[in-house]
């Protein structure tokens, strides 16, 4: 990882703020991803958490399911990042693996992230509308609350124009809740965020992103992560919440 310096951070921090996304390299050696891939490989994945299909491998509540990952995600590095750029009392809120196999042509059309997971369902004002799949509870929550998120995707694989890289629109993230129809193309520019292996991307949810169909047949595996440091009212909790220093 080669950011030596404080400039080398405060670019970082001013593209998250200004654009709503940025790239860092290095962040994990090939060897700590083959560690990786070799825990999730071994994972016992009979149960609800685990969608298999041709297209896609994904894994919800990913250190729910495999726990032993959790220190070789939080190496040296991501903890530095995490200080320098969320700050020191921030949380992982919501935790997702994704694999994209080399011969998926799943499209994701643009997109902001709008929901969060919860433990439960409560009639709370400006908390709506919510969704219950496989006893995972989300809602919509005031967008104060997702203007505070900050999301970490680790890639495992390089990622291009080519296989999928996202493509978002830098700066939506300021906007409040932007819907693709909204977009004005005349004005707005669209970037493909290459992420090298061992890179992460870190985002705002709001960002508005899209993912397009490889071209050539290369894998995509990623792992999502989300922080908050705010807890939500009336004894709603975050369905994920873990403390960095549990890991």
């Amino acid at each position: 990882m080669n950011i030596k310096n404080t400039n080398q951070w405060k670019k970082h921090n001013d593209q998250i703020e200004q654009e709503g996304h940025t790239v860092i390299a290095g962040v994990y050696s090939t060897g700590e991803i083959d560690s990786i891939t070799e825990k999730i490989k071994k994972s016992d994945q009979t149960n609800s958490s685990f969608r298999k299909s041709e297209d896609l491998f994904a894994i919800r509540q990913f250190f729910k399911e495999i726990p032993e990952v959790k220190n070789l995600i939080f190496n040296e590095n991501l903890r530095k990042v995490i200080s320098e750029l969320f700050g020191s009392d921030f949380f992982v809120i919501k935790s997702m693996y994704f694999d994209k196999p080399a011969s998926s042509n799943w499209y994701v059309a643009y997109h902001q992230d709008l929901t969060i997971s919860v433990d439960r369902k409560a009639k709370l004002t400006d908390y709506g509308p919510w969704t219950v799949k496989q006893n995972q509870f989300a809602v919509q929550p005031p967008v104060h609350i997702l203007e505070n998120i900050m999301t970490v995707r680790i890639h495992l694989d390089e990622t291009n124009a080519e296989n999928g890289a996202l493509k978002v629109i830098s700066g939506s993230h300021l906007k409040g809740i932007f819907r693709p129809e909204q977009i004005d193309w005349s004005r707005e520019v669209e970037t493909s965020c290459k992420v090298p292996k061992g890179g992460i991307m870190i985002m705002k949810p709001l960002l508005l992103r899209s993912s397009a169909r490889t071209t050539n047949n290369h894998r995509r595996r990623v792992i999502h992560i989300e922080f908050s440091n705010v807890l939500l009212p009336d004894s709603l909790n975050w369905s994920e919440l873990l403390n960095l220093n549990d890991c």
